[in-house]
Parts: structure tokens; sequence; C-alpha cells
């Protein structure tokens, strides 16, 4: 069940950790490399900037982003740009999304995100956590899939397996966590592959941020999942 007036109370937490955290970070290290393939630290809180704006245009009845070229093109634009312009960014784009958030009356309604995604409005606060928690991790700072709260962990590990429910390129699979629930994705047909392990091992692996390590597999090799 979603509860979107939780989730925007999340969404401001995990927003001024990210904010407390990256307030460290000199010119140098903004541009040294995240954990993200050819990403610094400054794309990422570019990213971070954009998309709360996106959502935004999302909550408004707008397109998400003009186009994907556009999309890639302003995080390219704003990435070198030094600590406090990057982290101001950041800060003002979150309120601007928290002030749009608070003017919703409809959150039943069904939005449009990109590439023909469509979703409840009263999913989108959860959504923006997930950019924030996730990215903050990737920012390679401290804050690691550990120190994620457990219920934001759990719920994106159910989020992620309901992505994957049903795609052809992932073999049925039953998720269990050691730290206590079960899910399952992928194709409904064969027998089920079982992997095991600690839940931040397991959002690591479905979320592409780690291979694997930590869990366990009945099928040997963990099954490969799809790019998100």
């Amino acid at each position: 069940m979603n509860d979107h007036v939780r989730d925007l109370v999340s969404v401001r937490e995990a927003t001024d950790r990210l904010l407390t955290a990256a307030a460290k970070l000199d010119n140098a290290a903004t541009g040294e490399a995240s954990r993200l393939p050819g990403w610094s630290r400054g794309h990422v809180l570019a990213h971070l900037a954009r998309n709360a704006d996106a959502l935004v245009n999302v909550l408004a009845g707008r397109p998400m982003y003009v186009s994907a070229e556009a999309r890639d093109g302003d995080i390219e634009r704003d990435a070198p740009r030094p600590p406090a312009e990057q982290l101001a960014d950041v800060r003002e784009s979150a309120e601007r999304f928290q002030e749009a958030a608070a003017a919703v009356t409809d959150w039943s309604r069904t939005v449009e995100l990109r590439n023909g995604v469509t979703d409840s409005a009263s999913r989108l606060p959860f959504r923006r956590l997930i950019e924030v928690e996730l990215h903050h991790v990737d920012l390679n700072i401290g804050y690691e899939l550990e120190d994620l709260p457990a219920d934001f962990t759990r719920r994106e590990i159910s989020f992620l397996a309901d992505r994957f429910a049903g795609h052809a390129a992932v073999p049925r699979i039953l998720i269990t966590s050691t730290d206590g629930g079960q899910w399952s994705t992928g194709r409904t047909d064969g027998e089920p592959v079982s992997v095991i392990g600690p839940a931040p091992a397991l959002l690591g692996w479905l979320a592409g941020r780690r291979e694997g390590g930590g869990l366990e597999c009945d099928g040997g090799l963990l099954p490969v999942l799809p790019a998100l």
C-alpha cells in the first residue's frame, strides 16, 4: 500500500542526509569517479537535481523530460559545477518537488514517466526516495547499502522483483532474505532458481550495484539481470 505522505517525509530526511554528507566534498572530490560507470560524483548530483525537476513535470502532467538527449545533455552540462552550486541545486530542486507534491489533489491518478512507463501518482514519492537513497550510495562517500533504512531496503527489493516479474530474459527466481521476507520474480514457467542472502546484498544484486557477493544460489551462478 502506497503512503505518499510517509514517503514524502522519508524523501526529505534522505535528502538531508545526502546533503550533509556531500557537504564535505571539495572541487577535486566532486570531479572524482562515482560508483556508476562513466559518471563522476558531479554527474550523480546533477542527475539528482534534474530528476527532482523531472518529477515536478510528471506531477504537472508534462513529459518527464523533453527528450532522452536533453536529459543526458543537462546532466553533462551540470556535472562540472563547483560543490556549493551542485548542493544548492539539489536542495532547491528537492524543495520544488516537495512543493509540487503538496499541491497534488488526486494521488490515485495514473501518471507517465520515461519510455512510456506508467504508475500511480501515489508511488512517485517512493520513486524519488529510491533515487536519493541509491544515488547516495553511488556517490561513494561512506554511505553503503547496509546503511539504508531496513524498511526502504525491503520495499525496494519488492519494487525490483515486481519490475522483473514476467520478463522473458529473467528465469523464474525465488528470492529469500535471511533478514526476513520472500519474493518471486522473472518468468512463471520452469523450476525456480533460489537466491538467498542478507537484504542489502539482495538489493545490491537486483539494483545492479553489486555482483552478488554474500548470496547463495542453488543454480550455481546468479542469474544475469537486465540493466535497469
